[in-house]
């Protein structure tokens, strides 16, 4: 899809038809080879592909070209339910600005708005409401994410396994911890993926940022004061996605320690029931051997002592482990 803007504002486009030369700015989304075609036929610049935009090494997110330059960053979709990284590109010249993207991005429909209110003419001027749209788009999805994380912190000290607050004294069966306990397991690994993700997206936009401010004397760009303040706002989001990623650490360890405590507390049960068992094990064993001379046989009582003596085994380990506050 080919979306077109000029000093005027949006620009009306119909597939397979030349491209009007007053445009400044021409947004590629998921283009096809006639799109591509038409756009190097009126600005002259080659559109990249998707695997030269998926490129990692630095020389090849950013280049100069003659007369321009040729960016390109990973850049999440911003679905937290599904999100991906893909590449977006950009190619400014004086005259011109390109954007290439394999997927909707909720900044560029902001972008497009906030160039048609400001009455932007140039390039320069449209690649900075672009990139501030995408650090605020970040801004949010990182805002969002320290919501949810606080939600997360909130299940895991204060809620029981249903979602409610916990009374005292009051616990959710073992199931239901278990599953509670998974869930936030699963949600903190998803959240932890998505900070991955939002992490490699600032960090391409803090290398674009300073390159281009450096390169708009060489190209005759004006320089602009916007720049610095862009780059403050990624040093920002970087230091407020680090403070994230710590607490999704300490998240997850206390969720594995709670499941260490769950593990332990069943196996603390489980010793328990074997130490109970041993002792009335050991008595109806010897009681049941079928010697000749055993006194106990001709006892009246000897088999109510028997039991007696085997119930008396068993609760003493269980007082003494009560007493001992074991269970």
């Amino acid at each position: 899809m080919l979306s077109l803007h000029g000093p005027e504002g949006a620009l009306p486009y119909e597939p397979g038809a030349p491209i009007p030369p007053r445009v400044v700015w021409i947004d590629l989304n998921d283009p096809t080879a006639e799109e591509a075609a038409a756009v190097e036929a009126v600005t002259g610049l080659r559109v990249p592909s998707h695997g030269a935009l998926s490129e990692v090494e630095t020389s090849s997110r950013l280049r100069r070209l003659k007369g321009g330059l040729s960016l390109s960053t990973p850049m999440i979709t911003f679905e937290q339910a599904d999100s991906h990284l893909m590449p977006l590109g950009f190619q400014l010249t004086r005259d011109h600005l390109v954007t290439v993207r394999f997927h909707e991005l909720r900044a560029f429909a902001s972008a497009r708005e906030r160039a048609a209110e400001a009455g932007a003419t140039s390039s320069a001027e449209i690649f900075l409401i672009v990139i501030e749209e995408l650090v605020d788009s970040l801004a949010d999805a990182l805002e969002d994410m320290a919501s949810d994380l606080d939600n997360l912190s909130t299940r895991i000290f204060d809620f029981d396994g249903r979602g409610r607050p916990r009374r005292s004294g009051e616990s959710p069966p073992p199931r239901r911890r278990d599953l509670a306990l998974r869930r936030i397991l699963r949600g903190i690994g998803r959240r932890g993926k998505l900070l991955g993700k939002i992490r490699a997206s600032l960090l391409g936009l803090e290398r674009i940022v300073p390159f281009v401010a450096d390169s708009c004397e060489s190209l005759g760009l004006p320089e602009n004061g916007r720049f610095d303040t862009i780059d403050r706002d990624i040093a920002s989001l970087d230091e407020f996605e680090i403070r994230l990623s710590e607490n999704v650490q300490f998240l997850l360890d206390a969720a594995l320690g709670l499941i260490n405590i769950e593990q332990n507390n069943v196996f603390r049960v489980l010793t328990v029931v074997s130490v109970v068992g041993v002792p009335p094990t050991l008595i109806a064993s010897m009681y049941g051997m079928n010697f000749k001379n055993m006194p106990e046989l001709d006892w009246t009582y000897g088999y109510p002592y028997a039991l007696g003596l085997i119930l008396l085994s068993a609760v003493a380990p269980i007082v003494y482990f009560r007493i001992r506050g074991w269970f």
